[in-house]
């Protein structure tokens, strides 16, 4: 999900269905033992005088029959790992964007020199989920006093957008923070000459943080089309619609721009409109997330348009794509003008796109699908010719995409299927990822034991382990009937205040 090549680069995408709560464990409080209230979803914004907009209808919800699979002690061992994970951040890389727990060094993101504390804010509404009230200060009190944007570079616009301020709005709806609010605010506002400034509303993918200067003419789908979520919820904390005009604009532009057959290419040119390729490439990054915001933004915002092209194009997706090999479910790559087959290749990244909207059913098809995958090989590949099941990169970047389709489908079914084959999944991350100093990517899972790189990507601390605790604790910090995250695993709805 996180490398800036459109081969590998998108976001490893999830959105969370309403869920339904079954109590919490003991471990979990409010701050100060205080009784647990429901956050206000529309603050008052920083500053004086901002209109609060009206909170939209929200579409009526599916009723799923499943609950929250509530289980103390591996809510627990969760915690633990989650815990492992981010003292080997503490200790190694505090301030620094990410982490690299093998040598005990750290990496820049974003910027070699210029770091914003990524793996800072990724975590702050997961130690907020987790009853981690010590380390909702420190990370607090680091980004007020040491994150400044004012940074002449340019930044990804899609990795800044679900990262920073996906997680800012995060953390302020965690702990009504108005600094994090400015900060998020600050932020977005440098990022929007990247729509402002293209002639299709489209956004350039790169802006200097300090002078605007948008650059990045060619980007994928996903980097297009992924932030109406974030910006949406911007809009609604601030009153300034602005954020989610930008984003709805930009969604348009892609949705018209689709095939005679109803599929979309995977890169385009902002300036032009011109698809810069011919690859139906569908769940796949670098394209994946894109889908989910749009179903996202019909439940968070009532949003009919966003709703009803969700689902053109996953008609389109199931009639031009879909097929299965050995009755298991693939989405083959395809000519988007003719539906001439490319490639049956498929990325580990695309389980998590479909748990939506009227796509439940493929969903769990496709889930089962990867299912087969770990069960082969333990630990996911990052891309297989789905064909043999054969890997074609034998590297595992601790991707959390499986966990998040396994929480979403459990809710929806209540099969205990779903909670079995999550749990499998985080033996095999703590067997063959877990270092002494953390967290890390696998490099070969064909070997045994499998070859370990070193780097702790800075989503680890925002999804892996938060998947995977929600499911299991039930925390009363959650409202399970109407949470949504985002694809970046930030709560964007449901977190409950102190």
């Amino acid at each position: 999900m996180i490398s800036t090549s459109l081969a590998a680069r998108a976001t490893r995408r999830r959105l969370l269905y309403a869920l339904a709560a079954a109590g919490g464990i003991g471990a979990v409080g409010g701050f100060g033992g205080r009784p647990l209230a429901a956050a206000d979803p529309h603050p008052a914004p920083p500053g004086a005088g901002a209109a609060r907009p009206a909170a939209p209808a929200r579409p009526a919800r599916r009723r799923g029959a499943g609950a929250v699979a509530v289980d103390a002690g591996r809510a627990r061992e969760v915690r633990a790992e989650f815990l492992h994970a981010w003292r080997g951040y503490r200790r190694f890389a505090w301030g620094h964007d990410e982490v690299l727990p093998v040598s005990g060094g750290h990496r820049d993101f974003f910027v070699r020199g210029r770091p914003v504390g990524l793996s800072i804010v990724e975590a702050l509404d997961t130690h907020y989920l987790m009853g981690l009230d010590d380390e909702v200060d420190g990370c607090l009190a680091w980004i007020e006093d040491r994150l400044d944007f004012d940074i002449d570079a340019d930044f990804q616009v899609f990795e800044a957008t679900i990262r920073l301020v996906g997680g800012l709005l995060a953390g302020h709806l965690a702990t009504g923070s108005r600094v994090l609010l400015r900060r998020c605010v600050d932020l977005a506002d440098r990022l929007l000459p990247a729509f402002a400034h293209s002639p299709t509303g489209m956004p350039y993918r790169y802006v200097n943080l300090r002078t605007g200067r948008v650059s990045g003419r060619t980007l994928p789908v996903a980097e297009i089309g992924t932030n109406i979520l974030e910006f949406g919820v911007l809009s609604e904390l601030t009153g300034d619609a602005s954020y989610r005009r930008a984003a709805k604009r930009a969604l348009r532009a892609v949705v018209e721009r689709r095939s005679s057959l109803g599929l979309l290419a995977t890169a385009m040119n902002v300036e032009t409109g011109a698809w810069a390729d011919r690859a139906a490439i569908a769940v796949d990054p670098p394209v994946d997330s894109f889908y989910e915001y749009l179903w996202g933004a019909w439940e968070m915002f009532g949003d009919e348009d966003c709703r009803d092209w969700f689902r053109l194009l996953v008609r389109a997706l199931e009639r031009h794509q879909a097929e299965r090999v050995d009755g298991r479910l693939w989405f083959k790559h395809v000519d988007f003008r003719t539906g001439a087959l490319i490639s049956r290749r498929q990325s580990a990244l695309s389980v998590a796109v479909l748990p939506v909207g009227g796509a439940d059913a493929l969903a769990a098809d496709h889930y089962r699908s990867w299912t087969a995958v770990l069960d082969k090989y333990t630990v996911i590949p990052e891309e297989i010719d789905y064909t043999r099941l054969t890997a074609l990169s034998t590297r595992n970047q601790l991707r959390p995409e499986y966990a998040n389709c396994a929480f979403e489908l459990y809710w929806q079914t209540g099969d205990s299927f779903y909670s079995t084959t999550a749990w499998r999944y985080f033996e095999a991350l703590r067997t063959h990822h877990r270092v002494p100093g953390g967290y890390t990517v696998v490099t070969d899972l064909t070997r045994r034991p499998m070859t370990k790189g070193d780097l702790c990507p800075a989503y680890v601390f925002a999804e892996n382990f938060k998947w995977l605790y929600l499911l299991f604790s039930g925390t009363p910090r959650f409202d399970y009937d109407r949470g949504w995250l985002s694809t970046e695993g930030k709560v964007l709805r449901g977190l409950r205040r102190a």
